[in-house]
């Protein structure tokens, strides 16, 4: 079996060390080619010369950023037969997508268990999400949450460090001095819904959890999975008490929102998200791609094989 290791030496926990001992652990399994990102949308490079060399699987190594670009490479040209499947080894500071597949917080052990699986013929198929042209694993999202990622991508050109307490930081900057309470800036639509709804945010979410506060999981949709639609939670209102209200729930024992302003959707085919005036920010998987007047998302049931 061949298999491609796509290293991200910038990833918050990946160093020269860690790869040299995963490239050595697949190597006694696997015939290893490594590469290393070598900046923005290199990965997604990658995932292509993956399909067309005939790799078996992919094996990423770093953060959630590097795994939705190799997603996006191998899935170029879509869900079609004879695709690399994909491993990933957490790298990053958050590593949502493979904590969502259980996959070990350690890089040693979860090579450990990707080997177990190889050897056992495990593995298992997953649905994705898709934000116009854009595949995504786990969210994506237009607005607010966007704009936090944006600005932590700003602070982190500037050499700060990606740390949970900056994600905090950012979220309540943008919360404060950057979204009007004056009127909803989104409009949301999607075919549960008898008419569109006016909302000030939208989380869109493949998966559960949304993201991790260190080792917390925020649950803004409790009954996501990656063998269904979309979920997605929106609020109709933006008062701090409202906000305070709902996102406390995220780390209940039941995080399901119970307040008249939140709008819960569960396992949606496709969504619509617009600006009402103008473009906001958008992002996928945390990953800040500029800005958009509108995106829609769709789900895509099956759409690539992981080794867990």
């Amino acid at each position: 079996m061949r298999a491609v290791l796509v290293v991200n030496p910038r990833a918050t926990a990946t160093t020269l060390r860690t790869r040299d001992v995963l490239a050595a652990a697949l190597s006694s399994d696997l015939r290893v080619d490594t590469f290393e990102t070598k900046g923005r949308g290199h990965a997604i490079e990658l995932g292509v010369q993956a399909v067309e060399t005939g790799a078996d699987l992919v094996v990423a190594l770093g953060g959630d950023g590097t795994v939705n670009e190799i997603v996006n490479g191998i899935l170029s040209e879509g869900v079609r037969p004879g695709l690399p499947d994909l491993a990933v080894v957490p790298g990053g500071s958050t590593n949502v997508f493979a904590r969502a597949l259980g996959m070990p917080s350690s890089a040693v052990e979860a090579t450990g268990q990707i080997l177990e699986a190889l050897r056992e013929g495990r593995s298992r198929r997953i649905g994705l999400g898709k934000a116009d042209d854009r595949w995504f694993t786990f969210c994506a999202g237009l607005g607010i949450d966007a704009a936090a990622v944006e600005r932590v991508e700003s602070k982190r050109a500037k050499g700060k460090r990606s740390t949970h307490t900056l994600y905090v930081r950012s979220t309540v900057n943008r919360f404060f001095l950057a979204t009007s309470r004056r009127r909803p800036p989104l409009r949301l639509s999607a075919p549960s819904m008898l008419e569109p709804r006016e909302v000030y945010a939208a989380l869109v979410c493949n998966t559960d959890p949304w993201t991790y506060f260190g080792e917390y999981p925020v649950r803004p949709c409790p009954d996501a999975s990656f063998d269904l639609g979309l979920d997605a939670l929106a609020l109709s209102r933006l008062s701090l008490p409202t906000t305070l209200r709902v996102a406390s729930r995220f780390f209940a024992k039941d995080p399901h929102p119970h307040s008249k302003h939140a709008v819960l959707l569960h396992d949606q085919p496709e969504m619509l998200i617009e600006a009402i005036d103008g473009e906001l920010p958008f992002q996928v998987d945390g990953d800040a791609l500029g800005r958009r007047g509108k995106i829609h998302l769709t789900s895509v049931p099956g759409a690539l094989r992981v080794i867990c």
